[in-house]
């Protein structure tokens, strides 16, 4: 017989499955401080939790029968990940139990955003009968842009082609034939803003996606369009916003999540008439709260019967013997993963990862999870990907994986070689580990090199002529750049050749620009570990 702790309030609902399995107990205790729940823990193989318990690392060492952590939501934050990776304890959340819930949310957001039903409301019941300050539009045939096509923003795509609107969309995975299938137009960020009479975020904030709509994209919007945030705070330039609305641009907004939550009393939103807000409701329905708790409920079940399970957020259990000697390698992998997504041009359709030497006698399933992890979370962020949804998430996305082993490793012990595919290119970097260097990239595409996978790093692709480093080395200088290190890979005299230069920060836009204007040149990227 299993026994589950429940310490945070979650329905009975949503944890029936657990009350009717004839082979688990649960108890209910919410409230509980960290030292009650030290004393009782030792009794428990199971704990479910929401975010009021902190998963401390003293409470799960205290839990000797302890097999499974589960977090009814998304996040993890309250749950000592490390601590639970090293006790060989699994952690589990509910990543897909909002998902409706949100896109209904945004989808009310746009309608009230349409149709100016808040502010209506609002003078209605002062009694003010306004009928000509709240004149609307139509959601039907106008064009909605969505950025972000995971499992939300394809929800909302379904419901919008429902209503009559054409939809253009964006992912940094998405491909032309998944958009296909999805009845959907492919476009750039740029492109959305230009076109789209609606746009609405469904994306992670990461490096790449702060400040996604920001003053450049307000600069080539249609008049009158209108924007949804029930994403995250920051996607947006919020003041960039405030300013397109005061100039007519934009003829309104709804955000329900904010660069800063709670916002200040002085947020311009919240004295703006043309912005509806909300307190971060996306999640907040009776059932996204059932659902989450019944999708954690059900895959503690499967772990504490030894069954297949797919939500867990640490590392999957591991044999002693082959955990040693693949660990070394977790971090090259997931950076080499992390460089070469930056590199390449276009949506990646294919991971292909190629394990030499002593490295194809084992089983690199781990590693092969951490490299896919690498070339995700660049885009889709550290809260949704990690070493065990990697594969799944690729295959949601229709990202072929393929891994190949070759016993021979080119000169070196091990060598592991990570080629990414896009409609327009095939990029290639292979990584090792040296003794007394540690990780180290030895190869990009074909240019045989020895870098650090680390820091800010300037990748030059150039003709090979001379004065070209002087030139690039001067542009740096003038903008206050300092360069930390400095090599060439090139293959025949005068051909193409590459320049990898370290920086001691990371290089503003407009000096990479300054760098790809110099003759020469044919490519200038920068890569940030």
């Amino acid at each position: 017989m299993f026994k589950v702790l429940v310490s945070d309030p979650i329905s009975d609902m949503g944890i029936q499955q657990l009350y009717d399995a004839g082979d688990v107990t649960v108890d209910k205790k919410s409230g509980l401080s960290e030292a009650e729940l030290i004393a009782i823990i030792p009794d428990y193989d199971a704990l479910l939790v929401r975010s009021q318990t902190k998963v401390t690392a003293g409470i799960m060492q205290a839990g000797k029968k302890l097999k499974v952590v589960g977090r009814a939501g998304v996040g993890v934050d309250n749950i000592d990940l490390e601590a639970a990776t090293q006790l060989g304890i699994v952690v589990i959340n509910a990543p897909d139990g909002n998902t409706i819930t949100t896109c209904e949310h945004a989808f009310a957001m746009m309608m009230s955003l349409a149709r100016h039903i808040p502010q209506a409301h609002k003078k209605t019941i002062l009694g003010e009968w306004d009928r000509k300050s709240f004149l609307g539009v139509e959601l039907r045939n106008k064009v909605l842009g969505v950025i972000g096509m995971g499992r939300i923003g394809s929800e909302v795509a379904k419901r919008a082609k429902a209503f009559g609107m054409d939809v253009l969309g964006y992912d940094p995975f998405l491909t032309e034939d998944r958009a296909d299938k999805l009845g959907i137009k492919l476009g750039s960020v740029n492109e959305i803003a230009a076109k789209a009479d609606f746009i609405t975020l469904h994306t992670p904030l990461t490096n790449e996606t702060h400040h996604i709509i920001g003053k450049p994209q307000f600069e080539i919007m249609k008049k009158g369009m209108r924007i949804v945030n029930c994403a995250r705070g920051g996607l947006v330039d919020e003041y960039a916003l405030v300013e397109a609305i005061e100039e007519g641009v934009v003829a309104g907004a709804a955000f329900d999540v904010f660069e800063v939550e709670p916002p200040p009393a002085d947020h311009p939103f919240l004295s703006n008439s043309k912005v509806i807000v909300t307190p971060h409701l996306g999640a907040s329905t009776f059932e996204a709260q059932e659902n989450v708790a019944i999708d954690v409920s059900e895959e503690v079940l499967h772990i504490l019967r030894s069954e297949p399970f797919k939500n867990a957020v640490n590392m999957p259990p591991i044999p002693a013997d082959v955990l040693n000697k693949l660990l070394p390698y977790f971090t090259l992998g997931e950076n080499m993963g992390r460089f070469l997504i930056q590199l390449v041009d276009g949506p990646v359709e294919e991971i292909t990862i190629n394990y030499s030497g002593e490295l194809s006698e084992v089983d690199t399933m781990a590693l092969t999870r951490n490299v896919v992890k690498g070339v995700l979370t660049h885009h889709l962020g550290i809260e949704q990907v990690n070493m065990i949804n990697s594969l799944h998430l690729a295959k949601q996305r229709d990202v072929n994986v393929i891994v190949q082993k070759s016993p021979l490793a080119k000169g070196f012990t091990n060598l592991v070689t990570l080629s990414l595919r896009t409609k327009k290119e095939v990029r290639h970097i292979a990584g090792t580990l040296l003794n007394g260097y540690g990780p180290r990239i030895v190869q990009i595409d074909q240019y045989p090199v020895d870098i650090s996978p680390g820091g800010n790093i300037i990748l030059v692709s150039h003709n090979d002529k001379p004065g070209i480093i002087g030139r690039l080395g001067t542009v740096l200088g003038n903008n206050n750049v300092n360069i930390a290190t400095m090599q060439v890979g090139r293959k025949d005299i005068g051909g193409s050749a590459i320049m990898i230069i370290t920086v001691d920060k990371q290089a503003p836009k407009d000096v990479i620009q300054q760098l790809a204007m110099l003759p020469e040149m044919i490519n200038v990227k920068e890569v940030t570990l």
